[in-house]
């Protein structure tokens, strides 16, 4: 006994109802479904959105990694000369650049690296501590997220 009954003729389909019971039943089924098919439309939209702007914060991220690098690289080359980068002592300079790096790195903290590390464990040790196997974790994350020209 279905809802609906269908019957063919020569001039195309029709449907009748059987009973009201039916139409009650009909309406029982397709509300559900029909919330369910606006809600995930709903997620579909947002998780577009969400992308677009996970693919942002890593760009971020990488970025001002970039720059700490070079920064770094900057403060190592003043230092075989024997004297301060752009007259500023090299701490200031690199460690202005590595909070810039804390603060793009704040959202994605949370995103797992290879060897059971965070996103933040791993720079927090680069940065903080010249944890080289961290650096690497991290350079790998920006590489594999297509921000490759972003870092050293």
């Amino acid at each position: 006994m279905g809802i609906l009954l269908r019957q063919l003729s020569g001039q195309g389909t029709y449907t009748r109802w059987q009973s009201g019971d039916d139409m009650v039943r009909l309406i029982r089924t397709l509300v559900p479904v029909l919330a369910l098919v606006a809600v995930t439309a709903g997620c579909s939209s947002d998780d577009g959105k969400s992308e677009a702007r996970l693919t942002e914060q890593r760009e971020s991220y990488c970025t001002q990694l970039g720059a700490w690098q070079d920064a770094r690289a900057e403060e190592a080359d003043a230092e075989k000369e024997g004297a301060e980068a752009d007259g500023a002592s090299g701490y200031d300079m690199v460690g202005a650049v590595a909070d810039d790096v804390f603060l793009a790195m704040d959202p994605l903290r949370d995103e797992a690296l290879d060897g059971g590390r965070t996103l933040a464990e791993a720079t927090v040790a680069a940065l903080k501590s010249n944890d080289r196997g961290a650096g690497g974790l991290i350079v790998r994350y920006c590489q594999d997220n297509g921000f490759e020209a972003q870092v050293g």
